[in-house]
């Protein structure tokens, strides 16, 4: 079976799980855009990408948004039920997704996945029982690597080399 869907934490894997407050309160992340190209890359290759995470931001919002992420669920407790139900709607199953997390709270989500991935600096829970464990921090293009080690085990590289007129 193929990867068709890309499942991502947020705080720790799309960030380096920093929260910073300006003086008046605002939220800031920071995000790489390295994974934001390879996100767009894994999308062009028609494969599906979402968010699920654990709190609630707009900046995240406001992320998925910028790079169309049409499934964005955050301030979820319970991960594995989201994901059941949203490969209940896609007409997908487990076999059919990568994730990656780097916490306790995305075990269940990684434990189920047909290939799980942490950043380096993951929890040690997490990391014993992923597929996969990255070279690169959270925020620091985790997320690229991820989708790069599936594009070229999927056999898609010069498709997508071809999608960006690089060949």
């Amino acid at each position: 079976m193929s990867i068709e869907l890309i499942v991502l934490d947020v705080d720790g894997t799309m960030t380096d799980s920093r929260i910073s407050y300006s003086e008046s309160g605002d939220e800031v992340k920071s995000f790489n855009v390295k994974d934001g190209l390879g996100i767009a890359s894994w999308m062009r290759l028609g494969k599906k990408v979402a968010i699920i995470t654990g709190r609630s931001s707009r900046i995240v919002e406001r992320r998925a948004r910028e790079l169309r992420i049409e499934y964005c669920h955050q301030g979820v407790k319970d991960k594995r039920k989201v994901l059941t139900e949203l490969l209940e709607k896609l007409q997908l199953g487990y076999e059919n997704v990568a994730t990656i997390g780097d916490d306790l709270n995305d075990y269940t989500m990684l434990q189920d996945a047909a290939i799980s991935f942490v950043p380096r600096d993951a929890t040690v829970a997490v990391e014993r029982i992923a597929t996969v464990t990255l070279s690169r921090r959270g925020g620091d293009g985790a997320v690229r690597e991820m989708i790069d080690y599936l594009i070229e085990k999927e056999g898609l590289t010069e498709e997508l080399y071809r999608i960006w007129s690089v060949v």
